[in-house]
């Protein structure tokens, strides 16, 4: 049975302002990042009349962006790969052994998506200073630190994720393991862990992506060595202007990543965050 052509006309229209409310802001950030500083300060003009690739070359020198490159890259990188390290262990436990104070540890996990982050904020900050003090590690305005404070928010999460996509897979794998004489720890790496894949992807992207964007612990937690790209942007702004045209092209830049993985990755990340839904 053919739709109705009412039907048919108001899908075009509802799609066609969705993908213009999606790609104008899009088109403004790469118009204004190809202008001169004083076009992109004027009245906006929809059809640039002069184009320049200058501040792509300037916003590596205004402020030390590579500097807060390598720090996001290696921050990012190491909560990502800690918390799935860790979530797989924990997950594995949960979902396939009965121990005590399982549905303690289950209860309190999920509790921690309750709080906002900013609650844990102050607390942080007087335990990583403390732990300075008394023992010479420096946390605070460390990438260690920043590090630590991230997995506080995505491991509760990555351990909750792959909890329920470990379910999702028959328990029969791992009898079929042990009886081929595999331990846990290599029926883990050899059948579950292979299998669980698509999910453990959708974790690590969740992961990184909570890392690579995230403001507020970085603007507090890091100095000038240790600061992010996120803080880092804020550079642009000065007392007497803003260099909106290299706030631009700094946003685009910074976005590459995230884009780039999140193409080479989607399939799998759809996936992994659909899978474990259904058994």
């Amino acid at each position: 049975m053919a739709a109705p052509r009412s039907f048919l006309w108001t899908r075009r229209i509802f799609l066609t302002l969705l993908t213009a409310f999606v790609v104008l802001p899009v088109y403004v950030m790469v118009s204004s990042s190809l202008k001169p500083l004083e076009d992109v300060s004027g009245k906006f003009e929809w059809i640039p009349s002069g184009l320049t690739l200058r501040p792509y070359v300037d916003i590596w020198e205004t402020v030390p962006l590579a500097d807060y490159f390598v720090n996001s890259i290696v921050v990012a990188g190491a909560a990502t790969v800690f918390s799935v390290a860790v979530a797989i262990f924990a997950a594995y436990a949960v979902s396939r052994y009965t121990f005590r104070g399982k549905r303690v540890f289950t209860v309190t996990v999920l509790s921690t998506q309750m709080f906002p982050g900013i609650l844990f904020l102050l607390p942080l900050f007087l335990i990583y200073v403390n732990i300075g003090n008394a023992t010479g590690i420096a946390l605070f305005g460390s990438r260690e630190g920043l590090i630590l404070t991230y997995l506080t928010f995505s491991l509760p999460f990555s351990i909750w994720m792959l909890t329920g996509y470990f379910d999702s897979i028959p328990r029969e794998l791992d009898e079929a393991a042990k009886v081929d004489g595999c331990g846990p720890i290599s029926a883990l790496f050899r059948v579950i862990v292979p299998a669980a894949s698509p999910g453990i992807i959708a974790v690590a992207v969740y992961a990184f992506m909570t890392a690579w964007g995230e403001v507020l612990f970085a603007s507090v937690m890091t100095n000038d060595t240790t600061r992010t790209l996120a803080v880092g942007l804020q550079g642009y702004a000065t007392q007497n202007d803003v260099y909106w045209n290299q706030v631009m092209a700094a946003s685009l830049v910074v976005s590459v990543p995230v884009v780039v993985g999140f193409l080479l990755l989607q399939r799998y990340l759809v996936a992994g965050l659909t899978a474990g839904a259904v058994k």
